[in-house]
C-alpha cells in the first residue's frame, strides 16, 4: 500500500475524498482530529441501534448521529460534513450481507436514513505515538489488523453478535502505558479489553486477521486488543435489514473535532 501520512486540516482532506483525490485507508491521516465509525440505518430502526450503543459502549462509543432522518450533516463534529461523500470507501449492506463498496452513498442515500458517527481507535494511537509507544500498523504502512471474537455484545432489538477488535503487538511494559494512556480515552474505545493469548478470546490465528491486514509481532511481544468500531458491521449482519450502509474497516470519517477534546482526565 501506498501510504504516506497526509497532515492537510480535515476539511481539506475531506474535499479530497470528495472529489475521489484521497482514497486511501486514513490511519495516520489528519494527526490530531477524531475519526469516526459509520453506520447508518433506517430510521425505524435507530432507536434499536442507539440502543445498542448505549449498551455496548467499549465498541460502539457514540459520538453524534444525525439531526434528522435524512439529514446527512453532523454539525457536533465539523461545519460541511457530508456523511454521504466523506469517508473513502462504504460498504453496502443488503439483508445482513454486504454486497458492495461504493465510493459514495449520493445514489443510495434515501430520506429515512440516520447516521451515527463512533469513536475510533486511529484517535488513541496518537497518544500512544506520542508518548514513544511504536504502533506496528502505521510503522508498516497497513490497515490495522481487526478479527472477530466470541464475546458476545447486549443485543438491542434486531441488533446482536460479537464484538471485533483491533490489535496492536506490544512490549509488555508499552502495553501496560496503553492501558493507562487509553483508560483516558472512553469515547474512543478506552483502555484495551484483553492482552497476550489470542485463544482466550475465540481468535486461532494472529495471522489471518478477518479485516484489516497482518503485522510482525515480535517473540519479545505480546498482542494488544482494542474493541473496534467495526462491531456494529456484525450487528448488521444479524439484524438483516433490508438497507444499511457502514464504512469500509479502516476507511474513516475525519472530523473537525480535536482528539485532545475526548480526553476525560
Amino acid at each position: 500500500m501506498n501510504h504516506s501520512v497526509d497532515t492537510s486540516p480535515p476539511h481539506l482532506i475531506r474535499q479530497r475524498i470528495r472529489s475521489g483525490d484521497f482514497s486511501d485507508v486514513t490511519s495516520g491521516v489528519a494527526p490530531g482530529y477524531v475519526q469516526c465509525n459509520l453506520v447508518i440505518v433506517p430510521a425505524d430502526c435507530a432507536a434499536d441501534f442507539m440502543s445498542f450503543c448505549q449498551r455496548n459502549p467499549k465498541p460502539c462509543p457514540l459520538l453524534a448521529m444525525s439531526p434528522e432522518p435524512g439529514d446527512p450533516t453532523l454539525p457536533d463534529l465539523g461545519v460541511d460534513i457530508d456523511v454521504r461523500t466523506d469517508a473513502p470507501l462504504y460498504r453496502r449492506w443488503e439483508n445482513g450481507c454486504a454486497t458492495a463498496t461504493p465510493t459514495n452513498l449520493m445514489d443510495a442515500w434515501q430520506d429515512d436514513h440516520v447516521a451515527f458517527a463512533l469513536g475510533c481507535s486511529f484517535s488513541f494511537e496518537e497518544a500512544l505515538l506520542a508518548a514513544g509507544i511504536e504502533i506496528r500498523n502505521i510503522t508498516e504502512g497497513v490497515n490495522v489488523p481487526m478479527y472477530r471474537t466470541d464475546i458476545p455484545c447486549q443485543p438491542a432489538g434486531a441488533f446482536a453478535g460479537n464484538m471485533v477488535v483491533s490489535m496492536r503487538p506490544m512490549i509488555p511494559k508499552d502495553a501496560i502505558r496503553a492501558i493507562q494512556i487509553c483508560s483516558r480515552f472512553p469515547s474512543v474505545h478506552g483502555a484495551p479489553i484483553h492482552f497476550g493469548a489470542p485463544e482466550a478470546i475465540g481468535i486461532s490465528n494472529l495471522d489471518t486477521p478477518d479485516f484489516g491486514a497482518r503485522v510482525t509481532v515480535h517473540p519479545e511481544e505480546v498482542p494488544v486488543f482494542w474493541a473496534c468500531g467495526v462491531t456494529p458491521q456484525m450487528a448488521l449482519e444479524q439484524a438483516k435489514l433490508p438497507l444499511a450502509f457502514t464504512h469500509y474497516p479502516g476507511y474513516m470519517l475525519i472530523t473537525d473535532t480535536r482528539n485532545a477534546e475526548l480526553a476525560v482526565l
